[in-house]
């Protein structure tokens, strides 16, 4: 008989970092207060009486239908170490249709009470209708339960375990505070732990900024790499190429941003997925979510999707993983339906937020394009034809983009990148970037935004010098700080609202300006109203009495919104960026639109007569691009 190993697959986790503290139902669900047991050890927590504590929650319920997809575990098993008053522990499910946890008939135990710690386990029931499997403890009496070392493992055969090998790495620009934490929390949680992980984990931070204190920071498996400022691409390239010299030698790397709070569980629970993956899924990337750093429960984006029309979204609509269906959701749901052709798994990424790479896949399709920031995460995934794993409770909590909107971002980089990443590696077939661009540079002069659509036009003329434009040294981060310096500035509230007064425009109704993000876009204008905006560009290409002299609208700054029935026939537009406290007054300038106008008309007419002869240019440079010596070149680390 073959011999089998029992494989820890997930820790039942407790915790008192903040986005814990703010949202425990990511964690349980609990009718008395849970807390740590002073005295006890520091892994020991106290659940009060009477009450009822439901673990079938995001990070604490186990992901059954993942596990038997991913990897070579069939059968699963919970084991905790309790002492304390008496109490009944119960094993729970849920399926698709379920939105109140159910509770598995014949799985009660009824532990009595105990002045010494003991030991349980049980054998999780399934059918292949679960998604999640977890367990509920109910206590009748006061005292409370204590418990500690509780955790998911399977009995797997020994000859299924894989050797892993897990190379963090994280680029950095001066975000000393997050990284600082990061580093800690790794220390003392993986490297110091007695889990598996411990001697198989090594962290590099590269260091774009060269601020960290990398002394006081280095340790045994954590390395700070001190490197020129080359941008997101530039520094992922520069761990990659660590992670492939270190010794021994990574199997996997995981990039991971700087700004972000991380558990160190998700990190465990993606070594020991790793450890037990199946043969069909070995060569997966993994995608960690990206959950909300300013309201803890919301799951924004796992992986994303780039549409035919160049748009980059997520795979999932948003979800509140504090709800059980929520939960269900995450891990049964597939794409938007209405996201045409998004189960083409050639036009699906993972942000680098947290995502895993076999070096298998890095040492067959090379390092990332030199595109700074934006874009090369999208770019790798597409070229490497990469398919995802995903779960619950792998995943870090990130400032969401919806609140830190840059034009110098979303109109510059990811215009030129885009582009780039198309002629110079062949991704994202079906999508026509170009077309994109002629909607930004739309889209912003409907609204006025002169100076944003020209971001637009600088991005297309860099992507019109060629591939020698980002193999030039340091010439990627001067195009970068140039944008920010030239997008559009927004005033404090204090001077917008002075500015208002002097031009008698009536800001009392700023503050409707919030359901704008959170609303669906509802088309509210007739056909006829339609037309005229088209025909006369919202009254700037043609007049013929359409403009309403003197009237303003007050629209969100977010520069992917159209709030077309609002700023029809206006001659002023406020944008106001109510998070941040900011805004900008706008009027409308035809001499400036003819402007902007006319030289997008000359550029895409340049980019459709150079095409043929970009294409190769920049094919022919994207295979130099990928390679390690090019890198090591342009890194200076030869």
């Amino acid at each position: 008989m073959a011999e089998v190993a029992n494989v820890k697959l997930a820790n039942v986790l407790l915790d008192e970092s903040v986005q814990f503290l703010q949202e425990p139902t990511l964690l349980h669900r609990s009718t008395a207060l849970v807390r740590r047991a002073e005295g006890e050890g520091p892994e020991a927590w106290a659940l009060e009486g009477p009450g009822t504590h439901d673990f079938t929650t995001f990070f604490n319920a186990l992901s059954v239908s993942k596990w038997r997809s991913y990897t070579v575990a069939k059968e699963f098993f919970l084991h905790l170490e309790a002492k304390g008053a008496a109490f009944r522990l119960l094993q729970s499910r849920a399926d698709v249709f379920s939105w109140d946890v159910e509770l598995v008939g014949g799985s009660e135990l009824d532990v009595p009470a105990s002045d010494e710690w003991h030991s349980i386990e049980l054998r999780m029931e399934n059918s292949d209708e679960d998604v999640i499997e977890s367990f509920v403890i109910v206590q009748e009496g006061e005292g409370p339960v204590f418990i500690r070392n509780a955790h998911y493992f399977a009995s797997v055969p020994a000859d299924g375990l894989r050797d892993v090998e897990l190379a963090l790495c994280t680029t950095t620009f001066r975000k000393e505070e997050y990284v600082e934490r990061n580093v800690e929390l790794a220390k003392t949680r993986i490297l110091a732990s007695d889990e598996p992980i411990a001697t198989h984990f090594t962290m590099h931070i590269v260091d774009n900024g060269r601020s960290l204190d990398a002394e006081r920071l280095q340790a045994e498996r954590v390395c700070v790499h001190p490197n020129d400022n080359v941008g997101g691409s530039g520094g992922y390239a520069r761990g990659m190429i660590e992670a492939l010299g270190q010794r021994p030698k990574a199997t996997h790397v995981i990039l991971m941003d700087d700004d972000v709070l991380i558990s160190p569980e998700s990190i465990l629970r993606t070594y020991n997925l790793l450890r037990i993956v199946s043969d069909d899924h070995a060569q997966d990337f993994v995608s960690g979510a990206m959950m909300d750093l300013f309201e803890p429960d919301v799951r924004w984006e796992d992986t994303g999707f780039v549409t035919f029309s160049g748009d980059c979204v997520p795979l999932k609509p948003a979800l509140r993983m504090g709800q059980l269906h929520s939960v269900v959701a995450n891990e049964a749901m597939g794409a938007h339906p209405e996201l045409s052709g998004s189960e083409d798994q050639s036009q699906q990424y993972g942000g680098w937020w947290y995502c895993v790479i076999p070096v298998t896949a890095i040492e067959r399709h090379g390092l990332p394009l030199p595109l700074f920031v934006r874009y090369d995460d999208i770019e790798y995934a597409l070229r490497c034809r990469a398919r995802f794993m995903t779960m619950n409770g792998i995943c870090l909590w990130h400032p969401s983009f919806v609140r830190r909107y840059s034009a110098a971002v979303e109109r510059y980089q990811v215009t030129r990148n885009s582009l780039v990443a198309q002629y110079a590696t062949g991704v994202a077939p079906q999508s026509d970037f170009l077309r994109k661009a002629y909607h930004l540079v739309q889209l912003e002069l409907k609204k006025f935004n002169y100076t944003n659509a020209e971001l637009v036009l600088d991005a297309l003329e860099d992507f019109l010098k060629g591939p020698a434009f980002l193999e030039e040294r340091g010439r990627t981060e001067r195009a970068f700080m140039e944008a920010n310096r030239r997008a559009e500035r927004l005033l404090p509230f204090p001077e917008l609202r002075r500015q208002a007064e002097e031009e008698g425009i009536d800001l009392s109704l700023i503050a409707q300006v919030d359901a704008q993000k959170d609303s669906d876009v509802v088309e509210r204008r007739s056909l006829r109203q339609r037309l005229e905006d088209f025909a006369t560009f919202n009254g700037q290409r043609l007049d013929l009495g359409y403009v309403q002299r003197g009237s303003s609208a007050i629209i969100d700054v977010a520069g992917w919104l159209y709030p077309a029935d609002q700023i029809r026939r206006k001659d002023t537009i406020v944008a106001v960026d109510l998070e941040n406290r900011r805004g900008v007054i706008r009027h409308m300038d035809r001499q400036r639109f003819r402007a902007v106008w006319e030289r997008y008309k000359r550029d895409a007419k340049e980019i459709e007569r150079n095409g043929d002869r970009l294409r190769e240019e920049y094919a022919e440079a994207g295979r130099r691009f990928v390679t390690q010596g090019f890198w090591r070149g342009y890194l200076g680390i030869d």
